[in-house]
């Protein structure tokens, strides 16, 4: 097992930077949400706010108070670990009181205007919400709010993924000695797998995409009982979790040589990923990375072929903001973690995808994921 002494998390202070966006955007004061209060039901985001790891949890933070609603299972678990992260609030134990004990914090400090994660609740929760839950208040959906938040990370955020980047890249190294025994799709998958939670990581990113042969041209393929032979294209995708925080990271090789056109093909991808790697610092549009990827695969006459964005931020979940794509919105900033992977998918032929995880730094950008990028083993 891998030991790293992390950093700790600068969580105290992230209730604070919450409060600071809820706003009226009345005369003498900054354009906020114009809420009094945030109900947030996203386990994601409590985690962010308060450093509380459990499955099952409410929280209400209002400007001077904040409510912290969880079950039995998580009596102890929840006064250690938010007092370890320096969160105060009022914490409530209770498996079949929730609604009540919202209720009537909310009827007593008189909150008017209550935000509600948009992308966090169904419409039949909104509904209950309104109508028993805060009876005598205005639900307002927020759109982001925590998650633009969770965009920049603090050194322990960092130290966190690059932990992880870490264990994904000694795993690869371990095991991909493995590839010229012909194991299946599935089989290596697996010892992959087990390899990063052997050297401490505790879940995996995402299930690991190995998609050998022309099962590469499929962008998110699922391991199969398809054995990867030699001088074919395999693309590897995969990443695991230190302490919350994700890695990710996709190599494309080759058990030999796969010939010319495949070898074209990873070099135009090489090419590409090495602009978008270029591009990311702060100051730059999301987009604009995107662009310079896309650029050099319809240079090589593959524009068709790349078939997703670019990127993605990465952090407590494996796809956050900022979105690094044509469409992607606003510009990079330093503590912004963020992955670099275009890709040519080529039906019945294969595909090629790198992908690098890279922190944006005040003069440019510093790589997390650390695996050679040689297409032959």
């Amino acid at each position: 097992m891998t030991t790293v002494e992390l950093p700790g998390l600068d969580v105290a202070e992230r209730i604070d930077r919450l409060r600071a966006l809820f706003g009226s955007g009345e005369a003498g004061e900054a354009p906020g949400a114009g809420i009094d209060a945030h109900f947030v039901t996203r386990l994601v985001n409590i985690r962010y706010l308060t450093g509380f790891t459990g499955s099952a949890a409410l929280l209400l933070v209002g400007p001077d108070e904040v409510l912290f609603v969880t079950d039995g299972r998580y009596k102890d678990q929840s006064a250690d670990q938010l007092a370890a992260a320096g969160v105060e609030a009022r914490i409530e134990i209770s498996g079949t009181e929730q609604k009540r004990i919202v209720h009537d914090a909310a009827q007593a400090t008189g909150y008017g205007r209550v935000g509600l994660e948009a992308h966090g609740v169904t419409w039949s929760q909104q509904r209950g919400f309104a109508t028993e839950w805060f009876p005598s208040a205005e639900l307002v959906p927020t759109e982001g709010l925590i998650e633009g938040l969770r965009r920049v990370k603090d050194a322990g955020e960092v130290a966190r993924i690059r932990a992880a980047c870490g264990i994904a890249d000694t795993a690869f190294a371990n095991v991909a000695g493995r590839l010229a025994d012909r194991p299946t799709e599935l089989e290596f998958g697996l010892e992959l797998e087990f390899e990063m939670r052997r050297l401490g990581a505790s879940g995996m990113s995402f299930e690991p995409i190995v998609a050998a042969g022309p099962n590469g041209a499929k962008p998110h393929a699922r391991p199969s009982d398809r054995r990867i032979e030699r001088g074919e294209l395999l693309v590897l995708d995969f990443g695991c979790i230190v302490d919350g925080y994700c890695s990710d990271m996709t190599r494309t090789v080759s058990v030999g040589d796969p010939g010319p056109e495949a070898r074209r093909m990873y070099d135009v991808v090489l090419e590409s990923q090495k602009a978008g790697r270029d591009a990311v610092r702060q100051g730059v549009e999301a987009s604009a990375v995107d662009k310079a990827c896309r650029d050099v695969i319809a240079e090589a006459g593959w524009a068709d072929a790349f078939l997703h964005g670019t990127g993605h931020g990465v952090g407590l979940e494996i796809h956050e903001d900022p979105r690094v794509s044509a469409t992607g919105r606003g510009t990079l900033a330093a503590g912004y973690v963020v992955t670099v992977e275009p890709g040519v998918y080529l039906t019945g032929i294969g595909g090629v995808r790198i992908e690098d995880t890279l922190v944006v730094t005040p003069d440019g950008s510093d790589i997390l994921t650390a695996s050679p990028k040689d297409l032959v083993l």
